[in-house]
């Protein structure tokens, strides 16, 4: 079984958009509001790589496509429990906030379930943290171009060959104190529990001694979980795009986890899963 791969259970037909669709003048305004947010991110060239650049120009992706964020944070910043047990709501730029590493020696490896292109995006939006992508996402027009300059690390998933140098080098970026972000599913799926989380990146965090965050991605229309924003099997990134273009009233909820340490990578793996599904059953057997 390759680590890195693995077959799409979900198709497009799994992305459904049960609310109405917004007008088509509405429509038309977000695709122009999109197209300006990256040519302007475009411009900002090297400059993108700074956190806080590259948070706001997220933030405003987002805003252009009318979604809202919401940042659960049922954690101190040191990751233990809030005292009283209510989540917190942030959204938020706070100084000093960092609701997705954890403060130490070493950067974090965030996990989180994977739905949608738009995950990338709700992340950088809460906090900047290198991305572990797919080769192929390199050469994806304008969204190539901005995650080659905002340093992701690019792995070729057919090549098993490759997998040791990438977990070496994984856990040298985490001990120089460099957070990477991964999702561990392998491939999208329509709902938040999907496919058993690979192990292989995991032990990255085992050799640099670092800690695990597990994060929950969930999408809402008028406050009811959503596959709108689903890209999903072999459906094209024009196609997702004007589903979530159309899409009323969607948000993306954030969820972060205390963090993991300690372990090999087989219960770290295991863990960060149930942390993220939760008691959610999956969508698919």
């Amino acid at each position: 079984m390759n680590p890195w791969t693995v077959e799409p259970v979900c198709t497009p037909a799994c992305a459904k958009n049960p609310a109405a669709g917004v007008p088509l003048p509405e429509t038309m305004h977000r695709y122009a509001s999109v197209a300006r947010t990256l040519l302007h991110s475009a411009a900002r060239g090297d400059r993108l790589a700074d956190p806080r650049t590259l948070r706001a120009e997220a933030r405003a992706i987002l805003a252009a496509l009318r979604i809202r964020l919401d940042l659960d944070l049922d954690l101190e910043q040191d990751g233990s429990p809030k005292p009283d047990g209510s989540p917190g709501r942030d959204v938020g730029p706070e100084q000093g906030r960092r609701p997705l590493t954890v403060p130490g020696p070493t950067g974090t490896l965030v996990v989180a379930n994977h739905i949608s292109w738009l995950d990338v995006i709700v992340l950088l939006a809460v906090e900047p943290v290198t991305l572990l992508a797919k080769r192929e996402v390199g050469t994806w027009p304008v969204i190539g171009t901005l995650a080659r300059r905002i340093g992701t690390r690019f792995i070729d998933r057919a090549g098993l060959r490759e997998l040791p140098y990438t977990v070496a080098e994984l856990a040298r970026t985490l001990r120089t104190g460099q957070s990477v972000m991964v999702f561990p599913q392998g491939t999208t799926w329509c709902s938040v529990p999907g496919g058993t989380f690979r192990r292989a990146t995991f032990q990255a965090a085992v050799d640099a001694g670092a800690p695990v965050r597990p994060v929950t991605i969930d999408y809402l229309q008028h406050g009811v979980p959503s596959t709108v924003a689903g890209f999903l099997g072999d459906e094209g990134f024009a196609t997702s795009l004007r589903r979530v273009v159309g899409a009323g009233e969607l948000s993306a909820r954030v969820t972060t986890h205390r963090p993991l340490t300690g372990g090999d990578r087989r219960s770290l793996a295991a863990e960060a899963q149930r942390a993220v599904s939760g008691s959610r059953a999956p969508a698919h057997a």
